[in-house]
């Protein structure tokens, strides 16, 4: 990895949020836990210098990557066609913003599987499993403290709109803890795996994004009762409360208590009122 970032006069951005994975066991065991199959058309974020991305097409029928960088972008298919004579015509290089990714051109990805840029890690996330809807299997590598988040279940001190919002969409767990000295630079956390199985989300006559702005507006202000926080959302705390009496849920309860079954009624309360 040190010799292509030399060639290609590539140094890490902390902009774009670049630790690069620089440990063979640890690509390995990305590919291992994803639980991936030969007919799997495999999504990664970020390939960078595309230590992933060769361990990827050994395992999958397609590997569609997609990096922001003009530079890692261009690059990606030489250094396939180098270290993995034959494989090439498997893997389709997007360059583009991960954020701003609509539509894929070629088989649809049923895996996305990813060292995810630290600093956009759950916005990317959210974005692919929403824009995405053949994804199936997840498993990205993040921060430590943003794996907790998405897997947190209601109560836990660190639950909140991330693990809601990834629970609309699947469910997370934990899939193990990787060390901050696999990568290059070495950041200063460890990092965690996450593995999602996507499933259908609750039903609801108000739409995701309705159910969304209730989450937002429920954490925005973690210390205020329910009927207190969404008064912004609904233009009064007695309409809020109406609503949260309406879904079955407590009035003075607070955002980390509630479910996302329990966000989706709040929701749909809220719809039917206006």
């Amino acid at each position: 990895m040190r010799s292509l970032a030399a060639r290609y006069d590539v140094r890490p951005s902390k902009r774009r949020g670049q630790n690069f994975v620089i440990d063979a066991n640890t690509v390995r065991r990305i590919v291992r836990t994803a639980g991936l199959t030969r007919n799997d058309v495999a999504l990664e974020v970020g390939p960078g210098f595309g230590s992933l991305t060769l361990a990827l097409l050994g395992e999958v029928t397609h590997v569609t990557a997609v990096e922001i960088d003009p530079v890692l972008a261009a690059a990606l298919p030489s250094t396939v066609e180098h270290y993995a004579p034959g494989r090439l015509d498997r893997l389709s290089v997007i360059e583009a913003d991960a954020l701003r990714l609509a539509d894929i051109a070629g088989p649809a990805p049923t895996a996305l599987v990813a060292n995810l840029p630290y600093n956009v890690a759950v916005p990317v996330l959210l974005h692919l499993l929403a824009a995405v809807p053949s994804l199936q299997r997840i498993l990205v590598m993040v921060q430590l403290e943003v794996a907790d988040r998405l897997v947190a279940a209601p109560g836990s001190r660190v639950y909140g709109s991330p693990s809601v919002k990834a629970g609309w969409y699947a469910d997370a767990r934990r899939a193990g803890v990787v060390g901050r000295s696999v990568f290059w630079p070495a950041p200063n956390v460890d990092s965690g795996l996450v593995a999602m199985r996507r499933r259908e989300p609750p039903t609801t006559t108000a739409g995701r994004e309705r159910v969304f702005a209730v989450v937002d507006a429920a954490f925005a202000q973690r210390r205020k009762m329910l009927r207190s926080a969404l008064a912004g959302l609904t233009g009064s705390a007695t309409t809020a409360e109406a609503a949260l009496i309406a879904a079955d849920v407590d009035p003075t309860a607070r955002g980390e208590r509630l479910t996302v079954a329990d966000f989706t009624r709040v929701a749909d309360a809220l719809h039917r009122q206006t």
